[in-house]
Parts: structure tokens; sequence; C-alpha cells
């Protein structure tokens, strides 16, 4: 994943009255913090920030914070937002080096028709997204699983997800993620409609 360059400035107040003012000027008050960086006040553009938090990668956007006269890589780790306009109010940003590793949460899509649910079963998906371990250039947009082949009362597991080389997922291997299982409604459905037919054919 490439980064993001996001251009912030240093803010030299802080404080409600401050940061109110700020937003009434059409800036975001934010902070950046983490290893080898004191906290730093900033602001940024609320509105291309929000753009970028839409995309593709969401909240696991990798940003090159640019203020000061230096660059500094870091991600969103926690947005305030006002709850009836759902405009931004404040935003935290971690400070990451290309070579440590973070863990985000990763969306979990699944695609195609199991052949479970051909035989009249239901796709229970457990999880909508994961925890995973790398570092921030290889965080993926999402995990796709392909349940084509997954019969009645199979099931995917965190260790049957194959993952690009320095990505770990860092849940339990066995934990389930996906199961076909008896749809007990549609079966119960179909038994009664097989009853009617066949007391229809004696008639």
């Amino acid at each position: 994943m490439e980064s993001q360059t996001l251009q912030a400035e240093v803010r030299a107040e802080r404080g409600k009255g401050p940061a109110r003012r700020l937003r009434v000027q059409g800036k975001l008050p934010a902070v950046l913090y983490g290893p080898g960086v004191e906290p730093t006040p900033l602001t940024v553009d609320p509105k291309e920030l929000s753009h970028h938090l839409q995309g593709a990668f969401r909240r696991n956007t990798l940003f090159k914070l640019a203020f000061g006269g230096k660059e500094e890589l870091a991600m969103v780790r926690d947005v305030v937002v006002e709850p009836v306009t759902r405009e931004l109010i404040h935003a935290d940003f971690l400070r990451v080096t290309a070579d440590s590793e973070v863990v985000v949460e990763v969306p979990i899509r699944t695609t195609g028709r199991a052949v479970g649910q051909v035989k009249g079963g239901a796709v229970n998906v457990t999880r909508r997204s994961v925890p995973v371990r790398c570092k921030p250039t290889q965080i993926i947009a999402e995990i796709v699983m392909d349940i084509t082949e997954v019969d009645l009362n199979g099931t995917i597991a965190v260790k049957d997800i194959a993952l690009p080389e320095g990505l770990s997922i860092t849940l339990k291997p066995e934990l389930t993620l996906v199961a076909v299982v008896e749809d007990k409604k549609a079966a119960r459905a179909a038994a009664k409609e097989a009853k009617e037919e066949a007391k229809g054919a004696k008639k």
C-alpha cells in the first residue's frame, strides 16, 4: 500500500476554545504521537482526511504527514465524530515506521456460491474482519474468501486463509470464520412442501 500525503500544520494553542475556533476556520485539530516523537498538536484539512478514510483502506490508510519541513509516517488511531452531522471533530495519528509491525482490522468478503448452499444450507460468517499483523506498507484492503467448494457442514478456519508473505492473522488457527450449516427453516419448508405434494398425489 502506498502512503497518502496529508498536509498538516503545528498548532500552538490547545483546549476546547482554540479547537472550536480552528473548526470554524475549516481546520481539524489533531495530535501525532507514538514511538520516537513527542506528542505534537496539529491541524489537517477535514475534507481531505475524510476523503482518504472513505477509500479502499479506510481507517487502515497509511499517511505521510507533512509539517514543519518534515514528513512522518502515521496511521489514524482514533477519530471523534459529531453525532448529528457526522463531521470530524478531532483525529489522533499514531507515528509508525516502514519497518515496524502494526496490527490492523482487515475486512473479510466472501465470493462464490457454496456447494452446501446448493444443497439447502446457509452460509454463516462468524467475523466481518480479522486482526492482521504486518508492516504498514504491506496492509491489504480486504481478505477475499472463495466459498464455492465449502460443502454442507463445512467450514473455513483461520489456518485456511492464504495471505501474502509477511502477513499473519493474530487469531487462533482453528477459529472458524465461515461455516455452511443446515438451514432448518428452509428444510422445514421443503419437508412441508414435499408432504403436501405427496398428499396431492394420493388423491
